[in-house]
């Protein structure tokens, strides 16, 4: 395996929490899967997963050589409960396909103010 690209981000969970309670199902249907959605409201303040699923969408489109111009955030699902993992559709998977990646790793932290991914595009 090759690495194609590495991204990361940081999101400042306060002010996910303010675009959550400001936007609401805007918020969501911009820029969540329903299963990011249904996952991060499993906990009583579902701001802190969101802030991971948020950065994790960013630090993918780094590491695939692109932004949220390019690639839609709903084309980056970032799965939950257990280790996380990348599913790519649409403008993402279509960048992936035209760069060779053929993986996508990723790896999520929180501390109690923000929430750090790191991401790593690979090729066969």
């Amino acid at each position: 395996m090759n690495i194609v690209g590495l991204g990361v981000d940081l999101a400042e969970i306060d002010r996910v929490r303010y675009l959550y309670r400001k936007y609401g199902e805007r918020f969501k249907d911009r820029c969540f899967t329903d299963h990011e959605w249904t996952y991060a409201h499993r906990y009583p303040d579902p701001s802190a997963r969101l802030a991971a699923r948020f950065a994790g969408k960013e630090a993918v489109m780094k590491s695939l050589g692109a932004g949220w111009r390019r690639i839609h955030w709903k084309d980056v699902e970032i799965t939950g409960g257990g280790a996380p993992r990348v599913n790519l559709s649409g403008t993402a998977l279509r960048r992936a396909e035209m760069i060779g990646v053929t993986r996508v790793l990723v790896t999520i932290t929180h501390t109690d103010d923000s929430a750090l991914v790191f991401t790593m595009s690979l090729s066969d």
